[in-house]
């Protein structure tokens, strides 16, 4: 009997140890990584994932460029080594407006293949259970039918005017179905369309059409001088508030299980002019003077008007923010916090 319980002795502590850490790995909590975490979007998620109870129960990280240049493998491998995420939400991109991507096309289509291919195998490599990656609408064919939908991403080819940035974006959406065919793996990507709010890059060179706006109109009022809108103004788009993007995310994530992407925006009614939503600023920002329109500077597309339909059948009844709300917060916030903004 004493050789038997020697002999068992062992045997229990490794049953033990075993138990201990599957019980440990049950209730560790989920890690969700989010890449690009610092920027607009990255900030929108976590402000949702602040006020949502189910985030508790998970392991929120958002990363910054200070963490890593996810175009080097090594520092992307490093940082999955270092947080080994369950789910990963990939944002990070060179991103930038219509006239830095008509002046640099080589360098936004190197870049972004770069990282998405650094992040996706190592997704694949660490056993991530489901990417989102974020795409836009800029990558549907130029010349093609309105509305855009999903299915017609690959039509044609995109407008010239980014077609760096386009083609790359466009990549995400052949990888996902390549790592699903290869691997089994359960990628997807959404597309918003035009994204604004608090964290926005707000340079006027380079920066996004409201944000460029928000800042043009604060110095326009502060020195007295006209408002100036580069083009005709009469270009068309669908704007999303941030903090609406940033919950849809978060529902795709937890609840959207197709490889196919996914359009997250307002309603086709809800389109509207550049010349309108300047006019939206210029109210918020209580600027009295003159808005002048810059023919001489490129329009862009036209328009880009996209069907949310997938999205509505799926959640017929989401609120979206009224475009002037969203604005009157975005100037308001770039307001009080000019000094410390990306501009």
């Amino acid at each position: 009997p004493e050789l038997l319980v020697k002999l068992a002795g062992p045997r229990i502590s490794l049953l033990g140890i075993v138990l201990h850490r599957v019980t440990s790995a049950a209730m560790a909590k989920p890690t969700v990584l989010v890449t690009g975490g610092t920027g607009l979007y990255g900030k929108a998620i976590e402000a949702v994932v602040g006020k949502d109870e189910r985030a508790k129960e998970e392991n929120w990280v958002f990363l910054s460029s200070k963490d890593g240049d996810l175009v080097d493998r090594k520092a992307v491998e490093a940082i999955f080594e270092k947080h080994k995420p369950t789910y990963v939400i990939h944002l990070a991109a060179k991103v930038g407006g219509l006239f830095h991507n008509m002046r640099k096309k080589v360098d936004f289509y190197r870049e972004n293949t770069l990282i998405t291919d650094n992040v996706m195998e190592c997704c694949r490599i660490h056993g991530v259970k489901k990417l989102v990656s974020c795409l836009s609408t800029c990558i549907f064919p130029d010349k093609t039918s309105y509305p855009i939908d999903e299915t017609m991403v690959h039509n044609g080819p995109p407008h010239e005017s980014n077609m760096g940035y386009s083609m790359a974006k466009r990549m995400i959406d052949v990888l996902n179905h390549c790592y699903k065919d290869q691997y089994g793996l359960n990628y997807t990507s959404v597309i918003p369309t035009n994204i604004y709010g608090p964290h926005d890059n707000f340079c006027i060179e380079d920066g996004h059409v409201i944000p460029g706006l928000i800042h043009k109109c604060y110095v326009a009022k502060r020195d007295g001088t006209d408002f100036v809108i580069w083009g005709s103004g009469s270009p068309l788009r669908q704007f999303i508030y941030s903090e609406d993007l940033a919950a849809l995310t978060v529902w795709v994530l937890r609840n959207y299980d197709s490889i196919e992407p996914i359009i997250l925006s307002v309603d086709e009614a809800a389109e509207v002019s550049i010349k309108d939503v300047a006019e939206m600023i210029a109210e918020a920002m209580g600027f009295e003077g003159k808005l002048v329109c810059d023919t001489t500077k490129a329009d862009g597309q036209h328009k880009k008007t996209a069907s949310n339909r997938k999205l509505r059948g799926l959640l017929p009844d989401y609120q979206f923010t009224p475009i002037k709300d969203g604005v009157k917060k975005s100037v308001d916030w770039f307001v009080a916090n000019y000094e410390t903004a990306r501009r």
